[in-house]
């Protein structure tokens, strides 16, 4: 399903800079004062949305949990499918830019490849729930478990959360299935970023992606 404006989807592993990178991206573009309007969202949940930060909170916050691998999947798909409808959806019929911090790939690389739901399941599952809205872009930033878990342990400002507290073996799977997801990219609508360097030059770097994509879309 074509939608009018232009839908990026940031990805990557935990620690790999990718909110931090996002946010920095964000206030970059916004400042360029371009003729559309430029929205900043995330998953799971969702701006102002009730009912997928609700979920969020299941999935993420309440570490006492145990929640079942297929469960987790399921709820979200469920936030994810709720995002859509109430937020991405309707931004970009308004020939808005979306910009999305995790989206469909991050339930491939964690419930596909880490949990070991398999990956056409999991696919299968959310293009039911996001009903035609794929990315026209998605920046992947990519970084090492070892080195991610450092940084989030280092970090003051990450949100540790329930899936921060994975063995590492997780976070190794969780890799190789984006490295995996990258491989497979028939639509080339996925660019691989080496999230070891400094931020400012990983920054510059997706600007200039982004903005090439701006004006292939916009013309701008």
């Amino acid at each position: 399903m074509r939608h009018k404006g232009l839908f990026i989807t940031f990805e990557g592993p935990d620690g790999s800079g990718k909110s931090t990178v996002l946010s920095k991206v964000y206030e970059v573009l916004k400042s360029k004062n371009y003729s559309f309007h430029i929205d900043i969202t995330r998953e799971p949940g969702g701006r102002n949305n009730v009912i997928a930060e609700d979920i969020r909170n299941i999935l993420l916050n309440k570490i006492e949990y145990k929640i079942s691998p297929r469960a987790e999947a399921l709820l979200f798909a469920a936030s994810r499918a709720q995002h859509v409808q109430d937020f991405i959806k309707p931004n970009l019929e308004q020939n808005h830019l979306v910009l999305c911090d995790r989206y469909i790939h991050s339930s491939l690389a964690y419930q596909g490849y880490a949990r070991k739901l398999g990956a056409e399941e999991i696919w299968n599952i959310n293009t039911f729930a996001i009903n035609g809205v794929l990315p026209d872009l998605t920046i992947v930033l990519m970084l090492n478990p070892e080195k991610g878990i450092e940084r989030i342990h280092k970090s003051k400002l990450h949100e540790f959360n329930r899936l921060d507290q994975e063995e590492m073996n997780v976070h190794q799977l969780v890799y190789d299935g984006y490295q995996q997801i990258i491989n497979e990219d028939q639509h080339k609508t996925l660019v691989k970023i080496d999230a070891t360097k400094k931020i400012e030059e990983v920054c510059n770097e997706i600007l200039k992606i982004i903005t090439n994509k701006i004006k292939e879309h916009y013309g701008e």
